[in-house]
């Protein structure tokens, strides 16, 4: 009987295997969800598409691969899964609505499930089910060709008090700024996500939509892949690449930190690294744009270090005006990619390490509002940089913190010479902003100029100072880093005989834009000191 009753039970049990197999396969797949909805001018500036407002046609939006074009009734729709990020390009002479301390909202999350609770720092909260028409308001503003972005590298405070450094050393002078805009490429902060929202704040004083780069500084470090590594950045910013237009050029932030997690050590780290979705939606992205169009590239690791570097070469090398801008080094570089790292465009392109907010860490002995004087390894003073664009032309100006405009170098020279010690005295000239492309030279007391040469080594103020600083015991700020050869100094031996006295060094500088900027130094000639009278020998 308990035979009989097993093989009955066996083969009802099949069949009911069979018959839930048969309905899978006839079952249809799923359709992957899509995202629909409206870009539209937002006349009476209440975010919903109602009464006298206007949808647009032909603007761009992305899921962060496939971009698309509204339709003619400002329509459009893409594929999404569950982690998706929808996003508008903002087109030239429109802006997207700004949050409380003026962060662009041009975007829409979709994470219905939300973030992973694991990571140490909140990532997106569940959104729910997919609405049915995901909009985006436009608002119209005036965009000329002229215009001016303001660019922070690595201000990378660990804490509030140096977040407070950054009010003081670097925001409150640029109240008032003319800048259309900001951006900080990267390293927002020193690994600690809650103080986001405090700098934010800082920021918006400024009174500028501010844009923002991820760095490996701001990323989830208990993320077990890199997927999740950016939840934090985009429940605070959006998405971690995307583009948009203002003026004549188009931008393209791109996120280059690809974290690596190992699940035996329970470990990770970064490396610089694009991936292929973030390629092909550069590539789809360089479709849509004109050739004569300027395109500006935004990223935290240098392009040249990362690890697909050649991927995305190949989608910008025959474009005539494109650039590069990047942080994360804490010195500052104008590096020009040519064929020898794998470029094929027909001329060397334009990569910029930009000069950190934070110098050097927020390192070195405080000055006497008590912030670091955090000069970096290559001799540069810390502060930003200030780029302007007319049309496909730019010029990129660098601002010390705390210094006037025009301060542009450092030259060293020893304070006494003596007269016969003239033409072997050493002059070194640290160009902040120079490159292989300036042109540096003397002259003493408005003489004839005499052209300096480039040299790659440790500049001798910085490690003058890095040694002065070892010898303090106990001191309480942290130390500087250890010099590195800077890319922007120049040398030369003083030349001429000069007579004992005091004499005007003068320096002038012209950059690859053509600035020319002037610096001064005054020296003095000691004449020789006499030689002992040597007594007859008796």
């Amino acid at each position: 009987m308990k035979r009989l009753l097993l093989l009955v039970t066996s083969i009802a049990i099949a069949a009911a295997v069979a018959q839930a197999v048969k309905h899978q396969a006839q079952a249809p797949t799923p359709k992957p969800s899509v995202a629909k909805g409206l870009v539209f001018h937002d006349v009476n500036n209440n975010k919903k598409f109602d009464d006298g407002d206007k949808p647009l046609a032909g603007v761009r939006v992305s899921n962060g691969v496939d971009i698309v074009k509204t339709d003619a009734s400002g329509r459009y729709e893409l594929p999404i899964d569950d982690d998706t990020i929808v996003f508008v390009i903002k087109p030239r002479g429109w802006q997207t609505p700004l949050s409380d301390t003026l962060l662009p909202q041009f975007y829409y999350i979709h994470k219905p499930k939300g973030s992973p609770t694991t990571l140490k720092y909140a990532g997106v909260k569940p959104t729910g089910p997919l609405p049915k028409s995901v909009d985006f308001p436009l608002y119209a503003q005036q965009e000329p060709d002229h215009f001016k972005a303001i660019l922070f590298g690595d201000p990378q405070p660990r804490d509030q008090k140096e977040i407070d450094y950054i009010a003081h050393d670097v925001l409150e002078e640029l109240i008032g700024t003319d800048a259309s805009f900001g951006v900080t490429l990267g390293d927002i902060m020193f690994d600690n996500l809650d103080l986001f929202e405090s700098n934010n704040r800082n920021i918006a004083l400024l009174g500028i939509p501010w844009y923002n780069v991820i760095g490996n500084h701001d990323i989830n470090y208990k993320a077990t892949s890199d997927k999740y590594s950016d939840e934090t950045f985009e429940r605070v910013f959006g998405p971690a690449y995307y583009s948009f237009d203002y003026g004549p050029v188009h931008f393209v932030v791109l996120d280059d930190i690809n974290w690596i997690y190992s699940p035996e050590t329970k470990k990770g780290r970064y490396e610089g690294g694009f991936g292929p979705e973030q390629v092909q939606f550069l590539k789809n992205d360089m479709a849509l744009i004109p050739a004569d169009q300027m395109v500006v590239l935004l990223m935290h690791i240098p392009l040249h270090e990362t690890k697909d570097k050649l991927d995305i070469f190949r989608q910008i090398e025959q474009r005539p005006f494109c650039i590069s801008i990047s942080g994360h080094r804490h010195h500052h570089e104008h590096k020009f990619i040519t064929r020898a790292d794998g470029w094929m465009g027909p001329k060397p392109h334009h990569h910029i390490v930009n000069v950190t907010v934070s110098g050097s860490w927020w390192s070195g002995v405080p000055d006497e509002r008590g912030i670091p004087h955090t000069m970096m390894a290559d001799g540069g003073p810390n502060g930003y940089s200030i780029i302007s664009f007319d049309g496909t032309k730019y010029q990129l100006d660098y601002k010390a913190s705390g210094r006037p405009a025009d301060y542009q170098m450092n030259i060293h020279v020893p304070e006494v010479v003596s007269v016969s010690e003239v033409e072997t005295t050493d002059v070194f000239v640290n160009v902040f902003n120079g490159s292989e492309r300036s042109k540096v030279e003397y002259q003493i007391d408005g003489g004839r100029w005499q052209t300096m040469t480039q040299r790659a080594m440790v500049d001798p103020v910085f490690k003058a100072v890095v040694d002065f600083e070892a010898t303090v015991p106990n001191k309480p700020w942290r130390n500087l880093p250890k010099p590195k050869n800077s890319t922007h100094l120049w040398h030369s031996l003083l030349k001429g005989k000069l007579k004992p006295g005091s004499h005007l060094l003068t320096v002038r500088t012209t950059d690859f834009s053509g600035q020319v900027f002037n610096a001064r130094k005054i020296i003095r000639v000691a004449a020789d000191a006499p030689k002992p009278v040597e007594k007859p020998t008796p």
